[in-house]
């Protein structure tokens, strides 16, 4: 445990960073599952639309930091070559 008035307000900053990220986190999960469903369901127009509603979430998470930005790139990348090689409807 923290001993020091510094540790304990660095242990609270901690916990604060953790709960704000996890909200990012959890919704930009959400949409890329919903992304992926629908790319499984083989379903051109409803990937077409979650791949515009998911693509800023992610670019939003990187910019605050949640996730590195070269994997956001690479994540960005492989949906959106996954939603091209669908076949057309």
């Amino acid at each position: 445990m923290a001993n020091h008035r510094q540790a304990i307000k660095r242990n609270k900053q901690r916990i604060q960073r953790q709960a704000h990220h996890r909200h990012y986190r959890t919704t930009m999960r959400t949409h890329v599952k919903r992304l992926r469903a629908a790319i499984e369901g083989a379903d051109q127009d409803a990937a077409k639309s979650a791949l515009v509603a998911a693509v800023p979430v992610i670019d939003r998470c990187a910019q605050k930091g949640v996730i590195p930005h070269r994997r956001a790139s690479r994540l960005v990348s492989r949906l959106t070559l996954a939603v091209q090689r669908l076949p057309q409807a």
